[in-house]
């Protein structure tokens, strides 16, 4: 029998070759490129030997693999087409493919108030939940980039980018010159928007508000908003973060925004939500777009007010 994670290995081997590139795969996927080569080189410790090679023109199986490439592809094929044939018999679940941080940080809690309205509904989120996992195409991909239109494609919010910190580091400082406030406390730095040309760095934060901070381009690195945000309820730092994410941690105290929303910045990438056009057939993908697209409003008004505070 085949074990999930050497199936979800298997998955993300024959998408690699089919696309390509890593990235097409995990695009496919809707996962990252380093999962999808994580997934991969989980596969070929367990086998012992190598599966795929990098050429000029992409991925390629090896010696070791061919015999079985075939076999693969039409596992796949198989498995695709019988998806399908079940589609309409899951009519209770719904599969969500998202950024872990939109996940933990901002879909999960508020996920209760759903669940209470449709006590039938069950959700795999990431290959986790109360529905099985299952092979194919997810009903729901909620992303963060450049901003595509379409039909099925839902813009949910853009980010309002500004300093964070914790309430002890934000008093350490409060008494300290304006523009010495950053001076001697360590700068963390978030790439998660760092693909966004609108997106603030330190760098160009320090220039822009006149303040006095040596080497504004040292310090600690975070691929994750959930691991800044980590470091700074630690007492690590000062960060440039969105808000989007951080709403219910700005409101009990947590996190705080120790300058004025003049200090901030929107994004112009956006959190986006693009759902399966056969999908939306099925009543409860069309009841949680519905609900998913008025959470994104609360936010996105709730962002509003920040930025004009």
């Amino acid at each position: 029998m085949v074990a999930p994670s050497h199936l979800r290995s298997l998955q993300a081997l024959e998408a690699a070759l089919r696309a390509g590139s890593l990235k097409s795969a995990a695009d496919m996927l809707s996962i990252t490129p380093a999962a999808v080569g994580q997934r991969i080189k989980a596969l070929e410790d367990y086998l012992g030997v190598d599966l795929v090679t990098r050429g000029r023109s992409g991925l390629a199986a090896t010696a070791a693999l061919s015999p079985a490439l075939s076999h693969l592809r039409a596992a796949f094929r198989e498995i695709e087409a019988a998806t399908e044939a079940l589609d309409l018999q899951r009519m209770h679940e719904i599969h969500i493919a998202a950024i872990s941080d939109i996940v933990d940080l901002w879909l999960k809690p508020k996920l209760g108030g759903f669940r209470e309205a449709h006590a039938n509904i069950r959700f795999c989120i990431n290959g986790e939940g109360d529905a099985p996992l299952r092979l194919g195409a997810v009903d729901c991909e909620i992303a963060f980039g450049p901003v595509v239109e379409g039909e099925n494609r839902d813009l949910l919010f853009r980010d309002f980018l500004t300093p964070i910190t914790s309430p002890e580091n934000d008093k350490r400082t409060a008494r300290l010159d304006p523009n010495e406030r950053l001076e001697g406390f360590p700068l963390l730095h978030l790439d998660y928007y760092r693909e966004d040309p609108a997106a603030l760095d330190w760098s160009d934060w320090v220039a822009a508000h006149g303040a006095r901070r040596t080497a504004p381009e040292r310090g600690m690195r975070f691929q994750r908003i959930a691991a800044v945000v980590e470091a700074l309820t630690a007492d690590a730092g000062f960060a440039i973060c969105g808000l989007a994410l951080l709403r219910e941690m700005l409101a009990d105290g947590r996190l705080v925004a120790p300058f004025p929303s003049s200090a901030g910045a929107w994004t112009s990438h956006a959190f986006q939500a693009r759902f399966r056009e056969d999908g939306l057939r099925r009543g409860q993908i069309r009841k949680f777009r519905h609900w998913l697209q008025e959470q994104a409003r609360d936010t996105a008004g709730w962002l509003e007010a920040q930025a004009k505070a």
